[in-house]
């Protein structure tokens, strides 16, 4: 049988996406590893909701320093949320709402690198 693990975005700035992913999401540090490989330095951070397994794997590569090609940006991860209406406070406030379709209840924030993640009410 096969489980959802992680996810991995790739970060310029691990210090402030590790900011925006608490304040934002409310994730935290579950686990880390840093070594060295061909490309030089490289720290990956794993943060976690705290409510399961499946974590969001944050990989910094210290010889990187232009931005990632994020494609056209189809791709993204999702968040649900108990509350969405405070969740969209928050965000608002943070300045970090990208879209909205307001028809289908749910909204999308960026982080700094420009990864989408959409954020989604719980069903009830």
């Amino acid at each position: 049988m096969f489980r959802f693990n992680h996810v991995n975005f790739n970060v310029l700035d691990l210090e402030k996406s590790l900011a925006f992913y608490k304040k934002a999401l409310g994730l935290t540090v579950v686990r880390e590893k840093a070594g060295e490989n061909d490309l030089g330095p490289f720290r990956l951070v794993y943060l976690g909701d705290d409510a399961g397994s499946f974590t969001l794997e944050l990989t910094w590569l210290a010889a990187r320093k232009e931005p990632y090609d994020l494609g056209e940006g189809e791709f993204h991860l999702a968040f649900t949320v108990s509350d969405l209406a405070e969740a969209h406070a928050r965000h608002e406030a943070m300045g970090c709402i990208c879209f909205e379709n307001k028809a289908m209840g749910i909204y999308f924030i960026e982080d700094p690198d420009g990864y989408w993640i959409e954020i989604v009410p719980e069903k009830k």
